[in-house]
């Protein structure tokens, strides 16, 4: 590789992830460009790929992907014909289907809901069906060119099959003939050199007159070209170059027109190109469930960190931080728990960003856009350059510290390592202060304590470390963060069966100070298990909460169901029993009429008159006790005062009737006004209305239709009524205006659909008390309002 930034991208494995990425192309062309896609240190150029891939992903997520199968390379092709070159057939054929392409892609972009940054690719794709057309037209497949490429070529074709059909009917005569039939190896026609023959014996060659084309192997057969088929195959051959010389000139036409519009062939292929390779981009971060990470000035946040190449039911999510309150990271614990694979992660990660690819972590992780990821990670030990491991390590940490500088990210793996422990443990902290020095963002992983150490007591250098399970002797790959590692080389020993005394004995032999940092990071350890269980605990009833309140609300949603219920039954059973009251009302009117009218027949007949009035009360009554029976028992409403004279209350045994109240007797027995209605009821069956003016009476939405008005009023409001229950109110209402004395009276209805209308008018016309009936005039209310005159 021509730098150590190209070198260290093989080291964090990108080649691999674009191996994966180009898998998602459907092009060959866009796999070539994905091969080759190396990371941006432009922001602005890392900020367009990024959202380049997510406007892809969101049409990917409710369009599917655009087809890409017509695209090819024609680039060259396009350039021959520009210089005047015929192309072939294959390559026309390639034209036009990236010519289907552009049309396919460009129609799936304008059909997108939203505007997003690629639609100016969408946009730039040229169609040109004309092109498209003549090319598929004519041309059939690779070897073959449609008849229909011109007239002229029609025409030829024509020729050739008659005149083959010419040669084919002459040999067959002369293979049928008798005397033929001794000399001919088989009865059959067949062609050598594009010309009709048929196989004769060699011993019977004089006995033919022809031409002889070719001979058998084993020289047992001519080939041989009766005279009587030479002019009509000559013909034949005439006719074949004349079809080639057409076919020359209709592949040199396409070229031509191909020539014609070489611009935009060039820019429907580059934007094509671009397009399939940043589907590829967006099919991958889907594939891997990747999420489009944020670009920051210097810090590295991961959350939930996936290897790419790892599978990913065993890779375990890491969280890391590096460049905000700290600059450098120190990761230690036993080999094989994953500090190497948290390097690469850190690289990786940076390298797919600034390559336009979304990483493969949870919303909230954020990236530098970087100029130099340098590695030093792996073994180069080489015995033909005499180079120990320590020697290649150092090889490459000098190269890494001659071009870091403030926009760099190093990678250290087992930094130190391969020498004396001291001088390794003294070298690898001056490299890292070196670096630090320089602005570079650092991680390195190690196994000495001097390390833990520093970290421990430098600022802006922080610890992390590999989980290991001492139980199962198994690392768990969890990137702790603040916590050195332990080697838990005792603990592994002793689980493995070494002896006490030895464990003892090794341990005694260990220094007194690296013996206290042991112990340290043992009990932080142990700190960090509870602070983990705690956490898991807390985890554990949060998740119970949240099941009680998912439960809750559940409950809630099915009491609410269970009420909607009720009240569907109840409001049934309210119709129900206003229409039963109804019914009851108006026998009781009717009685009422009939009893005005034996009035004035009986004269003085007051006993007759008293029986009349006590049956219709008695019907009233028994209305009333079967409504009151019929209604399930509720909180019972009360007045807040004793009721007077002049008051409005609600009779609650009559669905909710308003009255006003004309006089209280000294046992609390109310004599009401209803309209036409003179009712006597107890205080305690009705509930006094507040604020309510003594002359207005209206009815209730659940009450049995009775007037809006006082009886002498010259209007009747209606309007919100239903058909059914306005019309025994305008009854009534005309009935009391009757005998009140009054000449003209309004009905309100108002427009609307004019049903109510219709039904008031057909009401008024059954009436005797009425003379004649209008619709009001303009200032009137116009077809609002109904003017009744009176006889």
């Amino acid at each position: 590789m021509d730098t150590l930034f190209e070198k260290s991208q093989i080291t964090l494995e990108l080649p691999r992830v674009l191996s994966l990425l180009g898998e998602q192309a459907v092009s060959a062309p866009a796999r070539e460009e994905l091969a080759a896609l190396r990371p941006s240190t432009d922001r602005r150029e890392v900020e367009r790929r990024l959202e380049e891939t997510s406007a892809a992903r969101k049409l990917l997520s409710y369009k599917g992907s655009p087809s890409f199968t017509g695209l090819r390379d024609i680039r060259n092709a396009v350039a021959r014909a520009d210089m005047g070159g015929v192309l072939n057939t294959r390559e026309l054929l390639e034209i036009a289907g990236v010519l289907q392409s552009a049309r396919a892609v460009r129609s799936y972009g304008f059909s997108a809901a939203e505007p997003s940054c690629i639609d100016p690719l969408f946009s730039a794709l040229a169609v040109n069906r004309y092109l498209e057309d003549r090319i598929v037209t004519s041309i059939i497949s690779e070897d073959e060119i449609a008849d229909s490429a011109s007239p002229e070529l029609t025409e030829i074709r024509r020729k050739i099959r008659a005149a083959a059909s010419r040669v084919r009917d002459a040999l067959q005569k002369i293979i049928s003939a008798p005397s033929m039939q001794r000399m001919l190896q088989e009865p059959i026609i067949t062609t050598r050199g594009e010309r009709y023959v048929v196989p004769v014996k060699a011993e019977y060659k004089g006995s033919v007159s022809g031409l002889v084309h070719d001979v058998s192997s084993s020289g047992a057969t001519l080939f041989v070209e009766p005279m009587a088929a030479v002019k009509a195959n000559n013909e034949i051959r005439e006719l074949k170059a004349r079809e080639k010389a057409e076919i020359e000139r209709i592949l040199g036409e396409l070229s031509g027109e191909c020539a014609e519009y070489r611009e935009a062939l060039d820019t429907d292929y580059r934007c094509l190109l671009q397009l399939d390779c940043i589907f590829a981009r967006a099919k991958l971060a889907d594939k891997l469930e990747c999420c489009a990470p944020e670009l920051s000035e210097r810090e590295i946040r991961l959350r939930r960190a996936r290897h790419p190449l790892l599978p990913r039911d065993k890779a375990v999510p890491i969280d890391v931080e590096l460049g905000g309150s700290y600059d450098t990271l120190v990761i230690t614990g036993p080999n094989t728990g994953g500090k190497t694979v948290t390097l690469k992660t850190i690289g990786l990660f940076c390298l797919m960003a600034q390559c336009g690819l979304h990483i493969p972590a949870s919303d909230g992780s954020c990236v530098p856009v970087l100029e130099n990821i340098l590695a030093d990670i792996g073994d180069e030990q080489s015995i033909e350059q005499s180079l120990s491991t320590f020697s290649s390590h150092m090889r490459t940490i000098v190269s890494v510290l001659e071009e870091c500088g403030e926009r760099s990210l190093l990678l250290f793996d087992e930094l130190g390592a391969g020498t004396d422990p001291t001088e390794g443990a003294a070298l690898a902290i001056a490299i890292l202060e070196h670096a630090r020095g320089k602005g570079s963002l650092l991680a390195a992983t190690t196994h000495y304590s001097e390390l833990k150490v520093y970290a421990t007591n430098s600022s802006g250098v922080m610890n992390a470390s590999c989980e290991f399970d001492v139980d199962t002797l198994q690392p768990t790959y969890r990137l702790l963060l603040g916590i050195p590692g332990k080697s838990n080389a005792f603990a592994i020993s002793r689980r493995l069966g070494l002896p006490e005394e030895i464990i003892d004995d090794a341990r005694e032999r260990v220094g007194v100070s690296g013996a206290r940092f042991e112990e340290t990071i043992e009990k932080l350890e142990e700190a960090r298990r509870l602070l983990d269980r705690d956490r898991l605990e807390e985890a554990k009833l949060l998740r119970q909460a949240e099941e009680e309140a998912r439960k809750a609300a559940r409950l809630r949603s099915e009491l609410e169901v269970k009420l909607d219920k009720a009240s569907d039954k109840a409001r049934h059973e309210a119709e129900r029993i206003i229409a039963d009251a109804r019914q009851v009302a108006e026998q009781t009117f009717r009685e009422l009429s009939r009893m005005r009218e034996d009035a004035a027949g009986m004269g003085g007949d007051h006993k007759k008159q008293n029986d009349a009035r006590s049956e219709v009360l008695r019907q009233l009554n028994e209305a009333r006790s079967a409504l009151r029976s019929s209604i399930e028992p509720g909180e019972k409403r009360a007045s807040a005062r004793p009721v007077q004279p002049g008051d409005v209350v609600e009779v609650t045994g009559m669905g909710g009737v308003h009255a006003t109240v004309e006089s209280v007797s000294p046992d609390r027995v109310l004599k009401l006004r209803a309209g036409i209605l003179s009712l006597t009821v107890r205080e305690d069956e009705v509930v006094l209305l507040e604020n309510m003016k003594p002359e207005k009476v209206r009815v209730s939405a659940g009450a049995p239709a009775t007037l809006r008005t006082e009886s002498t009023s010259s209007e009747l409001d209606i309007r919100g009524m239903e058909t059914i229950e306005a019309i025994p109110v305008v009854e009534r209402y005309i009935d009391s205006c009757a005998q009140a004395g009054l000449e003209s009276v309004r009905i309100i209805h108002g427009k609307g659909t004019g049903a109510l209308r219709s039904a008031v008018q057909q009401c008024l016309k059954r009436q005797k008390q009425v003379k004649s009936y209008r619709l009001g005039r303009y200032g009137e209310g116009e077809t609002g309002v109904t003017v009744v005159e009176l006889k």
